[in-house]
């Protein structure tokens, strides 16, 4: 997958961590159209996010210059042509920073490797009620096999923490209810 620059590269991840996107695409279509004039006009989208509910959003990214006014002209017709489809389409702008840090910080441990050093299930039973992060650890046991599988939990939502904020030892989780998966 090619991500082109930074802004893209994070809105992926992002994605990939959304429980509702069940698949992801760069520069997935080409919409041409006859601009003013008559002149040829396209757009490539950066971004196609397949949805758990069978739709699809197109996704394009903004860095922290914010929307270019090539971008916003051309945004209205890609929401159009999305919409005719039964598709959404937006820009999306820099993410909150803490919460970009925190789901790139649980990516890193997406890998099924992580959550295999301790029992899935006892990690999700320690967190049937709401608690710091470090307690569950302890009750786990090893904590060099605790911690990584915890964090595993959190990205593949088994457990939820409120993201916004820094995580840290003290950060609050539970077992993510069924429809929070």
């Amino acid at each position: 997958m090619h991500y082109g620059f930074g802004a893209m590269r994070t809105q992926v991840m992002l994605l990939d961590f959304d429980r509702s996107v069940t698949a992801l695409a760069c520069s997935p279509v080409e919409l041409v159209w006859q601009g003013r004039g008559g002149r040829r006009v396209g757009h490539v989208p950066h971004l196609l996010a397949r949805l758990s509910d069978g739709s699809a959003a197109l996704v394009d990214c903004a860095g922290r210059g914010g929307v270019s006014r090539r971008l916003a002209g051309r945004a209205r017709v890609m929401e159009a042509a999305a919409a005719t489809v039964g598709w959404h389409y937006r820009i999306a702008g820099p993410p909150d920073p803490v919460l970009a840090a925190n789901v790139r910080w649980l990516a890193s441990f997406r890998h099924p490797r992580h959550a295999a050093g301790a029992d899935t299930d006892a990690v999700a039973a320690c967190f049937e009620r709401p608690r710091p992060l470090v307690e569950a650890v302890r009750e786990v046991g090893d904590p060099l096999a605790a911690w990584p599988a915890v964090f595993n939990a959190l990205w593949s939502g088994v457990l939820r923490a409120d993201l916004g904020r820094p995580l840290h030892e003290q950060t609050v989780a539970r077992v993510a209810g069924a429809g929070e998966r």
